[in-house]
């Protein structure tokens, strides 16, 4: 099979068990706090990657950067209980719609941490990314909501989430980095699920387990169809979970679409769009250091 073709099936299946791990958060959380669905993703989800050190073999654990995996366990912990209780309380499209917003977190922070250099297109597109924020949150109106503004606040977790995975895998394996996120995930959420603590019942622990397992597998999916495919080329088949999520929060939980969702929705998604192609075109004009590419990813 092609490379592009190969890239483009991962990504999309990437982005069908993304979407299914956002229904089953909403499923889990009817009984559970968000807290303690996050500390559920977190464990089955490195239940599923441990079949990764049988194909690899104990060494895959071997690392001399394991105080930076620590602060980025922490933050993307931070991250996802911010993004699971945005997927709790708020309608999925609008929780969806707002964890887009990452990438341009990840724009701002790579110029300003790995000392990138932005252009004007690019921070016109930024600039036109939280035009679309602005739209879906509506600050200063009765549309506004505190609520919102977690899910704003985890993509802001996200994006420094992102920029340290860039870092890592500049020279760390890809299931490395997967692996020890899940192990470290497990400890670090458990004692904020503890405070909050119910056992599940009944179906709700084919949601949390189904959780992560489709949280893990969107992930590994993910890595490698960045290995495989340009960022440019593969961040609109992501996009493609906003309208899946929206659909099935409209067929399960009644929720309509509004205009100001969807509008916002659109800007942001055509503003990402525009960065990942300014990415991909700066990308082969530089040397390759082994760095994933900063694509959306949602919240894990």
């Amino acid at each position: 099979m092609a490379a592009p073709l190969h890239a483009a099936l991962l990504m999309l299946g990437s982005t069908v068990f993304f979407a299914f791990m956002v229904l089953t958060i909403r499923l889990a959380s009817g009984e559970l706090h968000a807290f303690e669905v996050a500390f559920f993703r977190s464990f089955f989800g490195m239940l599923a990657a441990l079949p990764l050190l049988r194909r690899h073999g104990p060494g895959l654990l071997k690392t001399d950067q394991f105080p930076r995996y620590i602060v980025r366990c922490m933050l993307g912990t931070a991250a996802m209980f911010c993004g699971f209780w945005a997927i709790a309380n708020l309608p999925l499209a609008h929780a969806v719609s707002l964890s887009y917003s990452s990438p341009l977190f990840v724009t701002i922070a790579a110029a300003l941490w790995l000392g990138e250099q932005v252009r004007a297109r690019r921070w016109s597109a930024v600039i036109a990314g939280f035009i679309g924020v602005l739209v879906i949150v509506r600050p200063g109106t009765e549309g506004f909501s505190w609520g919102s503004m977690v899910a704003v606040a985890a993509a802001v977790i996200s994006a420094v989430v992102a920029i340290q995975i860039k870092q890592l895998t500049r020279t760390e394996p890809a299931d490395r980095v997967v692996l020890w996120t899940t192990i470290l995930w497990v400890p670090m959420s458990f004692l904020p699920a503890l405070a909050v603590w119910e056992w599940p019942h009944g179906i709700t622990w084919l949601w949390v387990v189904a959780a992560g397992v489709l949280g893990t597998a969107g992930h590994m999916l993910w890595t490698r169809a960045l290995k495989l495919g340009d960022v440019s080329a593969l961040s609109p088949i992501s996009f493609l979970q906003l309208p899946i999520v929206a659909l099935l929060g409209w067929l399960l939980f009644s929720e309509a679409l509004d205009a100001w969702t969807v509008t916002g929705a659109a800007i942001i998604l055509g503003a990402n769009g525009y960065i990942a192609h300014r990415e991909a075109q700066l990308a082969r004009r530089r040397p390759v250091t082994g760095a994933t590419p900063a694509a959306n990813k949602p919240a894990e």
